[in-house]
């Protein structure tokens, strides 16, 4: 990998709405897009960040094979923002042969497999109209956003788990260093779907209302739904002042299949892999994007791992009050958010949280504030023991 890469172009939707004015806003107007998941056979007190629009966000008719609400997602991402004119220029530069896509996915058309389930004739016979491949199919969706912006170069799909949207970032590194592409698109889209939701529920891991990451009394994850999509260039191809991927770092602990290692050596692994990547030191770093997912045991993990790597000396929060836990698309759109707190000098306290666990050594922001912010660090962290985290900064 050769840091650093620049963001030439960037696209988010989530619960707090389509775009990065959308996105922004809900940031600085601290307005969540968590609301009660309405499903009949869930508590009532569980949230999800649920998007709208989709049902206007159809794949372009030559490429219907793919519908499916995680490539709406992905459809919707790609309208906004500019983001599909900036691939088209970087193509027009490079070659659309030279132009690689890389995202994560946890899901992917899991919710369109669950339909068709719901659909099978009285042999058991799925319909005859589903499409496993262009859906379902992990690789469904870096195959569809490929088509979809014209490009020939490689599509590679990552799904490990919640970090899935972060490590996308290094695989384009590495892809771009060992001369396989000049410009890379990443990111990660996960859909809501009652295979998670379910999931979650069964491990106890769900939230008695929305979640409140880093609360003495926060009682777990809101799922959400999201897409987050960059567009990775070398510096010198990337618009001037674009925001930088200073480093990335790393780290597989296989400690527990669900539960994070208690004293987080991964994460400080992968945080420390980061600055090194980047030559920064501890005291470069102004404000730490937890991964923060608000179950007990991850939350008190982290503090731990930021703790031994920052003391308390750096503001720390979660932005998964405003989103949910968005799994294989967090990593992606949290570095996003990261970029918004770069451009305002932002650093959003942790919403819901009047008071952070007393028992935390980290400096936990749980208002808004403004202050000089020139590097963001953003954790991700997955089931399995995978941690990535991402240094974000200015030139």
């Amino acid at each position: 990998m050769t840091f650093p890469l620049a963001i030439a172009a960037r696209a988010a939707v989530a619960a707090t709405g389509a775009g990065i004015a959308a996105t922004r806003a809900a940031l600085h107007g601290r307005r969540t897009g968590l609301a009660p998941a309405g499903m009949p056979d869930l508590r009532s007190d569980i949230h999800v960040g649920r998007v709208a629009g989709l049902e206007d966000a159809a794949p372009p008719p030559h490429l219907a094979r793919y519908d499916c609400r995680n490539n709406r997602l992905a459809e919707l991402a790609l309208r906004g923002d500019g983001f599909e004119a900036a691939v088209t220029e970087a193509a027009e530069r490079h070659g659309a042969h030279r132009v690689a896509v890389v995202l994560g996915t946890s899901t992917a058309g899991v919710a369109q497999t669950e339909d068709a389930y719901a659909r099978r004739d009285a042999a058991g016979a799925l319909p005859a109209d589903f499409d496993f491949a262009h859906t379902h199919d992990l690789h469904a969706l870096p195959r569809y956003v490929r088509a979809r912006l014209n490009l020939r170069g490689p599509a590679i799909a990552v799904s490990t788990a919640c970090t899935s949207g972060a490590r996308t970032v290094i695989e384009a590194g590495d892809l771009i260093a060992a001369g396989l592409a000049d410009a890379v698109v990443v990111g990660g889209v996960d859909t809501l779907c009652r295979m998670t939701l379910h999931g979650f529920n069964a491990l106890e891991l769900l939230s008695s209302g929305p979640t409140r990451p880093c609360a003495a009394d926060r009682t777990g994850i809101s799922i959400g739904e999201a897409a987050g999509l960059l567009l990775l260039t070398r510096p010198e191809d990337a618009p001037a002042g674009a925001p930088l991927i200073l480093g990335a770092g790393a780290s597989s602990d296989g400690h527990h299949m669900s539960s994070p290692h208690p004293e987080g050596l991964g994460a400080i692994t992968a945080m420390r892999g980061a600055l090194d990547a980047a030559g920064v030191r501890v005291e470069d770093v102004d404000y730490v994007n937890l991964h923060g997912t608000g179950t007990r045991a991850n939350d008190a993990m982290e503090d731990r791992a930021v703790s031994a790597l920052f003391g308390g000396t750096v503001p720390v929060s979660s932005t998964k009050g405003w989103t949910g836990h968005t799994l294989g698309a967090s990593g992606a759109l949290e570095a996003i958010f990261a970029t918004i707190c770069l451009e305002d000098d932002l650093i959003p306290g942790c919403l819901g949280v009047e008071e952070a666990d007393p028992s935390f050594s980290m400096q936990v922001a749980t208002a808004n504030r403004a202050a000089p912010v020139r590097r963001v660090l953003s954790n991700s962290f997955g089931f399995g023991g995978s941690n990535v985290a991402l240094l974000i900064g200015r030139a």
